[in-house]
């Protein structure tokens, strides 16, 4: 098989897994009222899909709307904040999707949260209980989402713990007590418990070394081989390179690219330019930062948002392109030889 036959079927099996949506976003907008009538477009038109036994990984740089994007599919953005788009949660067994977007907070916080959608939040500290040990903490969530029996609880949680590589020795220790990476496993070990159809990632693998990154990625790939999806959300590229299956691109609160990771990472590469400057920083390919500044959300440009930093710009960008076959550039690259 010549090796565009081998990208063809790769291709071919990324589609049929998207085909098979556990979670369908069209046209996810977020705007944020601040005081005087500002606003902030954290979020513009974002849609994919994400199949059964899929990783997509959502990348870009920091402030990006990244995180905010997982925020609207939990239902936990701030009062200020206007949302618009539909996001499909499909529903077990025939049962009808969930509208997350428009989902009242009793649909999310009894149906939704824990138990059909996980989450390992970017800052774990803020969603662990000061008061209790990770070890309680854990066979809470054991009984609340399994309806495990007393007996069993402090199995499944060592257990849980085990899976997100949290030593058992800390497990009587209180949030406080942790270090950074230490709560991150924990917040890991949590959203694991159950095992939701669909999990949200947000930088799962902040203050952990490079060991400890792979092995919780690898678990999170796990969780999605046995039919589940999983949303990654993550600057770490090496870790998307790693599990994912296809990679979403957003800058300036916009995904400008959706590819297969195998092209993405490959020799192919992606063929928008900031897509390809984000690989272009990594240590371990050209090591050439993108030159520039990201534009506030408060203040995007009219045409590209991408436009001042770019070395392809032409007057053509003034305008805004639009996202058709997964792009977004009015000068996408071509394929690397």
């Amino acid at each position: 098989m010549t090796a565009e036959n081998v990208l063809r079927a790769l291709d071919a099996v990324s589609a049929g897994r998207a085909e098979d949506a556990v979670l369908s976003v069209r046209d996810l907008s977020v705007r944020f009222r601040l005081r005087g009538g500002r606003t902030v477009e954290a979020v513009s038109d974002a849609g994919f899909d994400l199949g059964a036994g899929e990783c997509l990984a959502l990348v870009g740089e920091s402030g990006c709307g990244k995180s905010v994007l997982a925020s609207a599919l939990l239902g936990l953005l701030p009062g200020n904040a206007e949302t618009s788009g539909t996001a499909l949660l499909a529903g077990s067994e025939g049962a009808e999707a969930t509208d997350l977007l428009t989902a009242d907070e009793r649909t999310l916080a009894r149906t939704v949260r824990g138990r059909r959608v996980g989450l390992v939040p970017q800052s774990p500290a803020a969603h662990l209980t000061p008061v209790r040990t990770v070890r309680s903490q854990l066979e809470e969530t054991v009984h609340a989402l399994t309806g495990t029996s007393r007996r069993a609880r402090r199995k499944a949680a060592e257990d849980a713990a085990e899976r997100a590589a949290f030593p058992a020795g800390h497990l009587d220790r209180y949030p406080h007590e942790l270090s950074g990476g230490l709560a991150q496993r924990a917040a890991t070990a949590l959203a694991l418990i159950g095992d939701a159809r669909l999990l949200l990632a947000d930088e799962p693998t902040t203050g952990l070394d490079r060991d400890l990154v792979d092995r919780t990625v690898d678990e999170l790939r796990r969780h999605a081989d046995d039919g589940r999806a999983l949303l990654l959300i993550t600057h770490d590229l090496a870790a998307a390179a790693r599990i994912a299956d296809r990679v979403a691109v957003m800058y300036a609160g916009r995904i400008v690219e959706i590819a297969p990771a195998h092209r993405f990472f490959g020799p192919t590469g992606p063929r928008h330019p900031y897509a390809r400057g984000l690989l272009d920083a990594l240590p371990d390919r050209a090591f050439t930062p993108i030159p520039g500044m990201p534009p506030e959300l408060s203040a995007l440009p009219e045409g590209c948002a991408f436009a001042p930093r770019c070395p392809l710009v032409t007057e053509l960008c003034s305008t805004r392109p639009e996202f058709t076959a997964n792009l977004a550039c009015h000068h996408p690259e071509h394929p690397r030889a």
